[in-house]
């Protein structure tokens, strides 16, 4: 008796992105994506002051999104090593300085920010709806052109409103998205983990965790309200530079930024459904737990958050949106899994967060994870709050960069404040 052998599937068949255009990512499900890359403040040279400002803008940029909006961070951090530059022009000093730094290994941080529309009726999108295992379905709306043109002014006011804070972008076009005859694009890099201008290309394997080539990958999520600490901060104190008298802030996620010393991509998700429907809803689950209260003490508890949240929500006229953060780190086959699974388990601690490894879902979080595909996101990963929290989990702050002037000093001083911190709060 022969048995036929079914061929493995194509990427060609699976990948979700359907087209690149006018700078412009259109996926299979008609979202429509703008990528630009991000350069963020430096590490260790803002103040509680300037956390807080920067937040504030963030948080004032996300309500001028339209509703049905996605917006990914995808910060990568891959480990390189210093490359001099001697030249004869060079000084007796810069030469020296040129050879202390050689081959001196750091983290390469890029980052990537895409911001999707995608039709109404996603909030409900779950793992099984992703174009891995459905057919393609365009929806009607998304061929209004009134809705994409409400999208890319709002999309304008957003980066304007980074700029004026001290964030510098740049839009990428079609070549940095798709690549060209000699380099590759953001979209092959990504499914390489690679970001040489010439990723090779390589296999995904999801029968076993998740394997990119040679690269064995692990994912650690904060998808759970439970896996989060009561309170979220925009900045925490840095105890190897402080003091008793003197303490020095960092960014929130900087435990899982710069100073997490391995190959990783973290990526930072918040989604834009519609305020109203989602307070209905829960003005219904706050009944229903208000009608059962009598019977179990733990739905009056529950009530008694729902109404929490409702009131924060209408007095204070805060924006209730859903978000995720999760982890990718990877090593090569002869790495040691353990040592980087403790690794980056240390560095969520470090947030007083709960670290959860993804085993079956990392292939649904990785998947969503390419640029553009945002909203193939699963909906069972993300967790109900308010933008203020969400954006808490943003990292903030890149390496240092080169002076432009040889004698500019391109530090400043961290100035010591009050942090300011927002309560965590949602019905479970």
């Amino acid at each position: 008796m022969s048995h036929l052998l079914l061929p493995s599937a194509t990427l060609e068949q699976k990948q979700p992105i359907y087209k690149v255009e006018s700078g412009c990512l259109i996926s299979k499900n008609a979202d429509v994506t703008v990528a630009y890359r991000l350069e963020l403040p430096e590490i260790f040279t803002l103040s509680p002051s300037e956390y807080e400002a920067l937040h504030a803008v963030f948080v004032k940029a996300i309500r001028l999104l339209p509703l049905h909006t996605v917006v990914h961070k995808q910060d990568w951090f891959v480990e390189d090593q210093y490359a001099p530059g001697f030249g004869e022009e060079r000084s007796l000093l810069s030469r020296s300085y040129e050879r202390h730094f050689f081959e001196r290994p750091f983290l390469h941080h890029t980052c990537f920010l895409f911001l999707t529309k995608t039709a109404s009726g996603r909030e409900n999108w779950n793992s099984l709806s992703t174009l891995l295992s459905r057919s393609k379905i365009v929806p009607k709306e998304m061929m209004e052109e009134k809705r994409l043109t409400t999208f890319f002014n709002a999309v304008s006011q957003f980066v304007r409103l980074l700029a004026d804070a001290g964030i510098s972008f740049t839009q990428l076009t079609d070549a940095d998205l798709c690549g060209t005859e000699t380099t590759t694009g953001l979209l092959e890099k990504y499914l390489a983990l690679d970001l040489r201008d010439v990723a090779p290309l390589v296999d995904l394997d999801f029968s076993e965790g998740l394997h990119v080539g040679s690269k064995v990958c692990q994912c650690y999520s904060l998808g759970n309200l439970d896996d989060l600490p009561q309170h979220l901060e925009t900045d925490v104190r840095y105890e190897k530079l402080s003091t008793d008298r003197t303490p020095f802030a960092v960014g929130f996620a900087a435990p899982v930024g710069l100073l997490l010393g391995c190959n990783h991509i973290y990526n930072q998700y918040l989604f834009v459904d519609d305020h109203h429907k989602t307070l209905k809803t829960f003005e219904k689950k706050r009944d229903n737990l208000n009608a059962l209260a009598l019977y179990s003490r733990q739905n009056a508890i529950h009530k008694e958050f729902y109404d929490l949240y409702l009131n924060q929500a209408v007095s204070e006229q805060k924006l209730s949106v859903r978000a995720h953060a999760n982890v990718l780190v990877w090593c090569e086959q002869e790495g040691d899994p353990k040592q980087l699974r403790d690794l980056t388990s240390s560095a969520i601690a470090q947030m007083n967060c709960k670290p959860r490894e993804n085993t079956v879902d990392i292939g649904a979080l990785f998947w969503a994870g390419i640029p553009g595909n945002a909203g193939d996101f699963p909906s069972e990963e993300t967790f109900y709050t308010f933008a203020e929290q969400a954006c808490c989990l943003w990292n903030v702050e890149t390496n240092y960069r080169s002076s432009p002037a040889p004698s500019a000093s391109s530090s400043r001083t961290a100035s010591v404040g009050s942090p300011c911190t927002w309560t965590c709060r949602m019905p479970p």
